[in-house]
């Protein structure tokens, strides 16, 4: 089997949506299958984005499909209608979409929509991306009821609260008809909404690196049924409002620069990988390919109330002392946690396993109660009272954010990270790496600087634990809702890549990341993908996101360095210095050949690229694509020139 670009660049055999540039005036931005992205004056972005969302009874997205798509581009203007269809078992939605772009630098948005089903949703209606480079900015909000209030947006995570069972928004961002905040000196932007009640949340807690402002306000009861022939429709408008200079047109500076810093930032977190999710047990090949990652630890994950883990975690210690690392244990109790730790503790002083971290749970809750904490910390101290006990959430970081968790009885608090609660296409995934750091910044700050242990970190949510039905049967050909295709890709790797880059530069004490092996792993098992057809992979392989893993774990015990990308969203990557030696891992996030420059680096440099010319041989044989040689280049006075095919990943040494 042969892999298509496409499958090597992002795990799909198919083409990417087509982005098309935009001017209205003297805002930049670019249209993508019905949504308008990045509004921009100058340098400064307005909004990330404006789209339409339709969100079933479990808050799942039905995907739009467009046809009808007219377009009318001038130079500083614009007109675009379509039509979408959100059609997903028994959801028949309708709408019509018109976008109008001014040369004044005034956007309007319409949408105009019709239920051909009777149905349950969530939410159906505009919503509005503002970056999370606003937050702590004075804005104004205009309330349905004519109010004016003064106030600003959150600078640590603002908690979406559980009110009367209901989730909160970030107050006093409710009841919304325009909110305006200032761009610039001198420069307001003014958004505004008609068709429903709008307010806002802080997507910051999902890791989305936006402020959120929707229609449906969460208050309301949901899931509520649509009935056929219902009819909605909303509008958004964006105006600038100057005061005391001209508005004026920008030319976009195209030029990408990859800064290494002087700065040591820190060193490098503790990074470890889950244990594998499928019952086949590490064999030992797979055992000498995980040796080869340098790694912290392995989580492993133990359910006390069921008496058939004793042996699952006496293979799991047999794995660790094998790979020389150390156990990050995720302990699950039941009401009857007493007894379950007493016999958890009489396997401890049997087996004498390698552990880092205990991690303590309650199957029931969503955030660990104070009294589990206390009664795990009163046995399993007693195995090695050295060893730190953390606990938090199995969940996602906006649950331990809106949580009452007694932080003073942990030594550690975790939580777990994935990019995909609201968006799912590949450039939505690289904007939530900048808000990664965020959760570590505010998880610090309400623990009272706690460490933090992020865990585990990956592509797709494990577990919905707030449906209100159960998942549909899957057919015989369809993945799993916790596999990603992208998994095996360059770009799951470049998406690594960035996410080790924020959250290593962040206060984070441990890194938790994958699986590793299967599908949600960092190579294939020896039985190869169990849907080939649809998650390709070669047996026995390794995914392009090993290698990087392996690239960090040779560096393992430096430090991390502070860099600066000129556009983090296209090129990223992170530098670590260990005893003078200086290793930076570059990631091309686009499908576009990327031509950067890369500064501050020694006379010479050492450098192996990962891209579609050599990504089979290594997946198939990452030993010797791992005993290449890297290929000397000079710099110019520290200054290296680089061209990066898409997706590519970059490893360069350089001496300083």
């Amino acid at each position: 089997m042969k892999l298509s670009k496409n499958v090597q660049y992002y795990g799909k055999d198919e083409s990417l949506p087509e982005q098309i540039d935009l001017k209205a005036g003297p805002l930049n931005l670019f249209y993508e299958a019905g949504d308008l992205r990045y509004i921009k004056y100058g340098d400064k972005e307005i909004i990330r984005r404006i789209y339409v969302a339709v969100r079933d009874r479990n808050w799942d997205t039905v995907k739009p499909v467009l046809s009808n798509v007219k377009m009318d581009i001038k130079d500083d203007s614009f007109i675009i209608t379509y039509t979408v269809n959100n059609i997903q078992s028994d959801i028949d939605f309708c709408w019509q979409g018109k976008i109008i772009g001014k040369a004044n630098g005034t956007i309007t948005f319409s949408m105009d929509g019709e239920a051909r089903s009777t149905f349950w949703r969530n939410r159906i209606g505009f919503c509005i991306l503002h970056p999370m480079e606003y937050a702590s900015t004075e804005c104004k909000i205009e309330h349905v009821d004519g109010t004016i209030e003064q106030t600003t947006f959150p600078k640590f995570i603002a908690p979406q609260l559980i009110i009367n069972d209901k989730p909160s928004p970030v107050e006093p961002f409710s009841n919304m008809r325009a909110l305006v905040y200032q761009v610039k000196p001198n420069l307001l932007a003014e958004v505004r909404f008609e068709g429903e009640n709008f307010e806002m949340e802080d997507q910051r807690n999902w890791t989305d690196a936006s402020f959120k402002t929707y229609g449906t306000p969460l208050r309301k009861p949901s899931p509520v049924e649509v009935e056929i022939g219902t009819k909605i429709s909303q509008n958004f408008s964006l105006t600038l409002k100057n005061q005391d200079h001209e508005l004026k047109s920008f030319e976009a500076n195209d030029e990408l620069i990859f800064l290494i810093k002087e700065k040591v930032i820190r060193k490098l977190p503790k990074i470890g990988l889950d244990e594998a999710s499928h019952d086949y047990p590490l064999n030992e090949k797979e055992l000498e390919r995980l040796k080869v990652l340098n790694l912290s630890h392995q989580r492993i994950n133990l359910n006390l109330y069921d008496s058939n883990y004793e042996a699952k975690f006496d293979q799991s210690s047999k794995d660790a002392n094998k790979l020389g690392i150390n156990l990050e244990v995720a302990l699950f109790l039941s009401n009857d946690a007493e007894s379950e730790l007493m016999a958890f503790l009489e396997l401890l002083e049997k087996i004498k396993p390698p552990i880092l971290t205990w991690l303590i749970f309650h199957k029931e809750e969503i955030t660990t109660s104070k009294k589990w904490i206390l009664l795990a910390r009163k046995y399993l101290q007693k195995y090695d009272h050295n060893i730190k006990i953390g606990s938090g959430t199995n969940v996602l970081f906006t649950d331990l954010n809106r949580s009452t968790a007694s932080f003073e009885d942990m030594d550690l608090v975790c939580y777990s990270i994935n990019p995909q609660v609201h968006a799912f296409d590949n450039l939505s995934l690289i904007e939530t790496l900048s808000a990664q750091p965020e959760t570590v910044k505010s998880a610090r700050q309400f623990s009272n600087n706690k460490f933090i242990a992020v865990s585990p970190i990956t592509l797709k949510m494990r577990f919905n634990p707030f449906a209100t039905s159960p998942e549909t049967e899957l057919k015989s050909n369809q993945l799993p809702s916790q596999v990603d295709v992208r998994q095996m890709s360059l770009f799951g790797a470049g998406w690594t890549v960035g996410s080790l880059k924020y959250l290593c530069e962040s206060e984070a004490h441990s890194l938790t990341y994958y699986e590793t092996t299967g599908w949600r792993g960092v190579m294939e098992t020896q039985y190869g993908s169990p849907i080939p057809e649809k998650f390709y992979s070669f047996k026995e392989s390794v995914f392009p996101l090993y290698h990087v893993f392996a690239d960090v774990g040779e560096f393992a015990d430096g430090e991390i360095i502070s860099t600066s990308s000129s556009n983090p969203l296209k090129i990223n990557g992170l530098a670590i210095n260990k005893e003078g030696q200086i290793r930076i891992i570059l990631a091309n996030l686009v499908s576009e050949v990327q031509q950067l420059t890369v500064k501050n680096l020694g006379s010479s440099v050492n450098i192996r690229h990962l891209n579609e010319s050599n990504i089979e041989e290594a997946m198939k044989s990452p030993e010797t694509f791992r005993a290449q040689n890297f290929k000397k280049h000079v710099t110019a006075n520290g200054s290296l020139k680089l061209e990066l095919l898409p997706y590519a990943i970059v490893c360069i040494d350089s001496t300083k």
